[in-house]
């Protein structure tokens, strides 16, 4: 099953997600899941990083729940709120 993780960051946490991003990005390399596409949401400057998202596979929403409170910006609070949700993937236009 496919698996959306909507993580929102706390206001004004760039330098926090920065002091923390190579951690993050360490711990995605050997994830528990497996990562289909993930990267940073940003404002609508469309440059300032303001939340994650993530579309995993996984067995289980409880995989994904376990796999997301492992992710070092979590460890730090980083996020504000996170939102993990099935999905159902209808297309797929990547090569």
């Amino acid at each position: 099953m496919h698996y959306v993780v909507h993580c929102l960051d706390r206001p004004n946490s760039v330098e926090k997600r920065l002091a923390h991003y190579e951690a993050h990005k360490a711990y995605l390399v050997k994830p528990s899941v497996k990562i289909v596409i993930s990267g940073p949401l940003v404002a609508d400057d469309e440059t300032t990083m303001i939340g994650s998202c993530f579309i995993v596979e996984a067995e289980s929403l409880a995989e994904v729940e376990a796999f997301n409170l492992e992710d070092p910006f979590r460890k730090v609070d980083l996020w504000e709120q996170i939102s993990i949700r099935p999905f159902i993937k209808r297309m797929d236009n990547r090569s």
